[in-house]
Protein backbone atom coordinates (compact mmCIF):
# COMPACT_ATOMS: atom_id res chain seq x y z
CA UNK A 1 0.00 0.00 0.00
CA UNK A 2 1.23 3.59 -0.89
CA UNK A 3 0.98 6.33 1.26
CA UNK A 4 0.25 8.88 -1.32
CA UNK A 5 -3.41 10.38 -1.20
CA UNK A 6 -5.45 9.66 -4.77
CA UNK A 7 -5.42 11.98 -7.72
CA UNK A 8 -8.58 13.71 -7.54
CA UNK A 9 -9.50 15.41 -10.96
CA UNK A 10 -11.44 17.85 -11.70
CA UNK A 11 -15.29 17.27 -13.79
CA UNK A 12 -16.59 19.71 -15.88
CA UNK A 13 -19.13 20.54 -13.18
CA UNK A 14 -16.00 21.76 -10.74
CA UNK A 15 -14.89 23.71 -13.62
CA UNK A 16 -18.39 25.07 -14.26
CA UNK A 17 -18.92 26.12 -10.53
CA UNK A 18 -15.08 27.88 -10.32
CA UNK A 19 -15.09 29.90 -13.75
CA UNK A 20 -18.47 30.84 -14.05
CA UNK A 21 -19.85 31.48 -10.81
CA UNK A 22 -17.34 31.75 -8.27
CA UNK A 23 -14.44 33.02 -9.80
CA UNK A 24 -16.88 36.30 -10.74
CA UNK A 25 -18.45 36.50 -7.72
CA UNK A 26 -15.00 36.61 -6.13
CA UNK A 27 -13.76 39.18 -8.71
CA UNK A 28 -16.64 40.92 -7.52
CA UNK A 29 -16.35 40.75 -4.29
CA UNK A 30 -12.64 42.17 -4.36
CA UNK A 31 -14.23 45.42 -6.71
CA UNK A 32 -16.33 46.34 -4.36
CA UNK A 33 -14.02 46.15 -1.47
CA UNK A 34 -11.44 48.29 -3.42
CA UNK A 35 -14.33 50.74 -4.61
CA UNK A 36 -15.21 51.40 -0.62
CA UNK A 37 -11.32 52.42 0.05
CA UNK A 38 -11.51 54.49 -3.41
CA UNK A 39 -14.36 56.83 -2.35
CA UNK A 40 -14.06 60.21 -0.85
CA UNK A 41 -17.41 60.55 0.16
CA UNK A 42 -17.66 57.89 2.72
CA UNK A 43 -15.59 58.75 6.33
CA UNK A 44 -13.39 55.97 7.89
CA UNK A 45 -16.31 54.45 10.60
CA UNK A 46 -18.90 54.26 7.42
CA UNK A 47 -15.76 52.43 5.61
CA UNK A 48 -15.60 50.09 7.97
CA UNK A 49 -18.89 49.45 8.30
CA UNK A 50 -19.24 48.57 5.07
CA UNK A 51 -16.30 46.56 4.61
CA UNK A 52 -17.28 44.49 7.48
CA UNK A 53 -20.99 43.57 6.06
CA UNK A 54 -18.93 42.46 2.52
CA UNK A 55 -16.90 40.26 4.68
CA UNK A 56 -19.49 39.05 7.15
CA UNK A 57 -21.89 38.50 4.31
CA UNK A 58 -20.20 38.43 0.55
CA UNK A 59 -22.77 37.88 -1.30
CA UNK A 60 -25.73 40.06 -0.04
CA UNK A 61 -23.32 42.44 1.74
CA UNK A 62 -22.16 43.12 -1.75
CA UNK A 63 -25.29 42.70 -3.70
CA UNK A 64 -26.32 45.70 -0.94
CA UNK A 65 -23.14 47.57 -1.22
CA UNK A 66 -23.91 47.60 -5.28
CA UNK A 67 -27.69 48.92 -5.08
CA UNK A 68 -27.05 51.44 -2.81
CA UNK A 69 -23.59 52.60 -4.23
CA UNK A 70 -24.24 56.48 -6.04
CA UNK A 71 -23.18 56.94 -9.06
CA UNK A 72 -20.60 59.98 -8.92
CA UNK A 73 -18.40 58.32 -6.07
CA UNK A 74 -14.70 58.88 -7.08
CA UNK A 75 -13.39 62.43 -8.45
CA UNK A 76 -12.74 60.30 -11.78
CA UNK A 77 -16.10 59.56 -12.40
CA UNK A 78 -17.19 62.82 -10.81
CA UNK A 79 -15.12 64.39 -13.98
CA UNK A 80 -16.67 61.60 -16.87
CA UNK A 81 -20.56 62.62 -15.17
CA UNK A 82 -19.74 66.31 -15.52
CA UNK A 83 -17.81 65.86 -19.27
CA UNK A 84 -20.86 63.82 -20.41
CA UNK A 85 -23.31 66.40 -19.33
CA UNK A 86 -21.21 69.26 -20.77
CA UNK A 87 -21.21 67.03 -24.18
CA UNK A 88 -24.73 66.82 -24.25
CA UNK A 89 -25.33 70.41 -23.41
CA UNK A 90 -23.16 71.54 -26.16
CA UNK A 91 -24.67 68.77 -29.14
CA UNK A 92 -28.50 69.55 -28.38
CA UNK A 93 -28.43 73.06 -26.80
CA UNK A 94 -30.10 75.38 -28.95
CA UNK A 95 -26.73 77.80 -30.19
CA UNK A 96 -28.70 80.94 -31.68
CA UNK A 97 -31.11 83.52 -30.00
CA UNK A 98 -34.22 82.16 -32.70
CA UNK A 99 -33.73 78.40 -31.75
CA UNK A 100 -33.94 79.39 -27.87
CA UNK A 101 -36.67 81.92 -28.27
CA UNK A 102 -38.65 79.06 -30.05
CA UNK A 103 -37.72 76.68 -27.43
CA UNK A 104 -38.61 78.95 -24.55
CA UNK A 105 -42.04 79.62 -26.09
CA UNK A 106 -42.88 76.22 -26.85
CA UNK A 107 -42.28 75.20 -22.80
CA UNK A 108 -44.10 78.18 -21.85
CA UNK A 109 -46.93 76.98 -24.46
CA UNK A 110 -47.34 73.48 -22.83
CA UNK A 111 -46.80 75.17 -19.44
CA UNK A 112 -43.51 73.83 -18.01
CA UNK A 113 -42.54 77.55 -17.81
CA UNK A 114 -44.45 80.10 -15.90
CA UNK A 115 -45.20 83.67 -17.19
CA UNK A 116 -42.14 85.05 -14.89
CA UNK A 117 -39.52 82.38 -15.94
CA UNK A 118 -40.61 82.89 -19.44
CA UNK A 119 -39.62 86.54 -19.22
CA UNK A 120 -36.55 86.30 -16.93
CA UNK A 121 -35.37 83.97 -19.74
CA UNK A 122 -36.48 85.51 -22.69
CA UNK A 123 -34.58 88.96 -21.31
CA UNK A 124 -31.74 86.54 -20.70
CA UNK A 125 -31.59 85.45 -24.54
CA UNK A 126 -32.32 88.84 -26.04
CA UNK A 127 -29.76 90.79 -23.53
CA UNK A 128 -27.02 88.25 -24.48
CA UNK A 129 -27.50 89.21 -27.95
CA UNK A 130 -27.97 93.03 -28.13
Amino acid sequence: MSDEPPEVAMSFWDYFWLLLIWLPMLLLWGFALIDIFRRDDLKGWMKALWVVVIILLPFFGTLIYLIMRPAGATPAERQAIDAGSREFVARYAPDNSAEQLRVLADLHDRGKLTDEEFASEKTRVLGKTG
